[in-house]
Parts: structure tokens; C-alpha cells; sequence
């Protein structure tokens, strides 16, 4: 496996709970596998995939997971922009203004 040097963002993975450790109302398929949290950070050591390795958070706080990738992507979004949301913001500018103007 390839290590990957200290100082490089990279993202850990931390099991929080279990399978089977989940609430009873959680889908049976959801409750065989473990709860992960994912973490991004910079590796405060050398540090190989797959392995336990420590990182240092935006916030300064201090971290051991799973090592899973080096350099990892954002990979979410908001979606698709909603139309009628566009023009909001013009109508409340031209709300708050002729209110002002009545004062």
C-alpha cells in the first residue's frame, strides 16, 4: 500500500457505532453495517491507506480513523437551482426599501 507523507489532506474513517447497536426503528439493512463518520484533515504523521493514522482537523482538533484517501474531493452539492427562488431576493430588497420610504 501507498504511504502517504505527513502534512497531506486526507480523510479518516471512524466507526461510531456497530452494526447491530442501532436504534430499534432503523431499517434491518442499516443495522448490519457499522455507523462511519467521515473526516477530512491534515496527517500529522506518515501514514499508509488502510491503516489507523492520526489528523489534525480545520479545528485544530486531533483524530484517528481509518485511513481512506489522500486528497479526497468534495463530492456534494445542493442540487439543481429552484426557480421560484430567484426572484426573492429582488422582492424583499424592493419590500424593505418602500418600507424605509415610509418612514
Amino acid at each position: 500500500m501507498k504511504t502517504i507523507p505527513k502534512g497531506s489532506l486526507v480523510e479518516i474513517g471512524i466507526t461510531v457505532m456497530n452494526a447491530g447497536n442501532r436504534a430499534p426503528q432503523v431499517p434491518a439493512d442499516t443495522q448490519k453495517v457499522n455507523m462511519e463518520m467521515l473526516v477530512k484533515g491534515i496527517l500529522t504523521a506518515d501514514s499508509r491507506q488502510g491503516e489507523e493514522a492520526e489528523i489534525s482537523t480545520p479545528t485544530g482538533r486531533l483524530l484517528k480513523g481509518r485511513l481512506i484517501a489522500e486528497n479526497p474531493p468534495y463530492t456534494h452539492n445542493y442540487g439543481e437551482p429552484i426557480s421560484e427562488l430567484g426572484a426573492i431576493g429582488r422582492e424583499l430588497r424592493a419590500m424593505l426599501k418602500e418600507k424605509e420610504e415610509l418612514r
